[in-house]
Parts: C-alpha cells; structure tokens; sequence
C-alpha cells in the first residue's frame, strides 16, 4: 500500500476493525487505511452497510453484481477480491462469475441483470454517459426508489474502488475465481469451442 497502517488506531475505530477481524479473521486493508480517519471510516462503512442491507429494494445478487463489475472496471484487487468473495456467497453460478467481465456476451445474465450492468458501466466508464433509455429501462424492473438505491450503490463502489486502486490497496485472497478481465479469457481459451 501506498500509505502505511497505523500502530495504533483510535478508540473510536478499535470496534470496527475487531469486528472485521472476527468476521474475516483479519483486518481488511482499506480498513487499515480509512481507519487513519475516524469520522470518515464510521461515514464510509455506515454508507455502505446501509446500501448493502438486508432490506434493499435490489437483490443480493445484483448488489454483488455491481459491485464486481464496478471493481473490474476500476481495476481495484482489493475490490474485485472482496466483492468477488461476496458474490460467490450470492450466486449459484460459478459460470456467471466468471463471464461478469464479458457480460454482454453471454447468455448468463436474465435481462434485468443486462439492464443493470449497462447502467454501471455508463456511470463508471469515462466518456460513457447515462441516457433517458437507460432510465426507461431499469424502470421496468425497479421503482424511482430503487433506482435511488442502485445509482447510490454504484457511486459509492466507484468510490471505495478508486480509493483502494490510488491507493494500491493490494486484495487479501478472499476469492480464488478467476473473475478479472484476463483471467477470464485465458481461463476459457481451452473450451473456446465449446458453443
């Protein structure tokens, strides 16, 4: 990492990282970072927890979805890692996983899930822009609510991943599934044929 952990961090930020490390038997990297800065840890992992809460109007696996995708197209290790290990936890599709960096053509993704990750990548890519037909279409899946919702959750995930990745917050080997972009290729060069 670019910057370095702390040897000691507030008492205020001690809860949050002992959680973690509990929960995934260690700190998590970007955890050591944004600890640096209390009140913007707490703010961060509130923000996030509440887009990713069990209540949401978006299901688990396209909140997973997104948030992989939005990784890979930051190129955020830490990210893809995490978020990868989540959608894993989401998904029933090992395949699906796989060929989330070459979505469009593939014949995994329901047509909801298609609307979805258009719209991610129209918000995260530059030079790409959300249209009036992005938004007609997502409302055929989700109410102006949701939709609040889903905006929120990309914007925040471009967040965390341009954090980590200007950071260089490398991943913690939380997911072993070849979900990167050129994994993803060379992984399926031998079956190629297949179809």
């Amino acid at each position: 990492m670019r910057i370095s952990a702390k040897e000691n961090y507030s008492i205020f930020i001690k809860p949050l990282l002992w959680l973690q490390k509990r929960h995934y038997g260690k700190v998590l990297n970007p955890a050591k970072l944004w600890g640096r800065r209390p009140t913007l840890f707490w703010l961060v992992a509130g923000f996030f927890g509440y887009l990713d809460r069990r209540s949401s109007p978006l299901s688990p696996v396209i909140r997973s979805l997104v948030c992989v995708r939005v990784s890979q197209l930051n190129d955020c290790a830490f990210c893809v890692d995490a978020n990868g290990m989540k959608l894993a936890e989401r998904c029933d599709s090992v395949d699906k996983i796989k060929a989330l960096a070459n979505w469009q053509h593939s014949e995994l993704f329901d047509q909801q899930e298609q609307v979805v990750l258009s719209y991610v990548e129209a918000m995260t890519i530059t030079g790409q822009r959300v249209t009036d037909d992005m938004l007609a279409d997502l409302k055929q899946w989700f109410d102006e609510d949701a939709i609040v919702d889903l905006t929120a959750l990309i914007a925040f995930q471009n967040l965390s991943a341009k954090f980590n990745t200007a950071l260089d917050v490398p991943d913690q080997g939380f997911c072993s599934l070849p979900i990167q972009p050129g994994q993803q290729q060379s992984d399926d060069a031998p079956t190629h044929t297949d179809k």
